[in-house]
């Protein structure tokens, strides 16, 4: 494990409003950090906190979201695009926001993405490989491997966040990270506060750099 002592940094959540961001938010903030939450209506958080800056705007505008990303320390991906089974937000939003971060020399990119993509197929059960992801979601699983494939070659210290499925309730600490794709004993569902608190550990927690990670009770 390569652990870096915990400090404040100055981080940018895009998707800040959603199930997952808004709770890494909220995590970020308690943890000292000094935290921009970018999102169409950053306003729906419902939060005020001097460490918290509220940026609306689009996550496919290449200037909205470079002048965002610009004196941040890290960014967190957790896109997503609510009922829209067809939306390409994740993959085309994931790729703007890596050429800001290469304009403006950010490095550290922690991007959600979700357990069946690519390697982690294997670890899904039949219902998530033939009637979810295989039938119903095939579109949103097909751009979270678009998505994947842009964060890998895009030359940042990366880690990506393979979540199974969302799960209601408090942050329990005990689900299963950086299993083989052979282990079949998942449950398939995680908290969404053991999410938002996944992602925050990679800030200081570096043994998955370069890395995709899955999480699942």
């Amino acid at each position: 494990m390569t652990q870096q002592p915990m400090k404040a940094q100055k981080i940018i959540v895009f998707g800040a409003t959603g199930a997952v961001g808004a709770l890494a938010v909220k995590r970020l903030l308690a943890e000292g950090h000094r935290v921009s939450a970018f999102a169409r209506r950053p306003e729906k958080l419902g939060l005020t906190h001097p460490n918290l800056r509220l940026i609306p705007g689009d996550a496919l505008n290449p200037d909205s979201v470079a002048a965002a990303v610009e004196g941040q320390d890290a960014v967190i991906i957790t896109l997503g695009a609510g009922m829209s089974r067809r939306s390409k937000i994740r993959s085309a939003g994931t790729e703007t926001i890596i050429r800001a971060m290469q304009r403006h020399g950010v490095r550290r990119l922690i991007c959600q993405s979700t357990l069946g993509a690519h390697e982690s197929w294997a670890n899904l059960d039949f219902y998530w490989k033939r009637i979810m992801f295989g039938l119903l979601l095939k579109p949103v699983h097909q751009d979270h491997e678009l998505q994947e494939r842009l964060v890998r070659v895009s030359g940042l210290d990366w880690t990506i966040v393979r979540p199974s499925a969302f799960a209601d309730g408090p942050a329990t600490g005990a689900f299963k990270e950086n299993f083989p794709p052979a282990d079949r004993s998942l449950t398939l569902k995680i908290p969404r506060e053991d999410i938002a608190a996944f992602l925050s550990r990679q800030l200081s927690d570096l043994r998955y750099l370069h890395r995709a990670v899955g999480i699942s009770s």
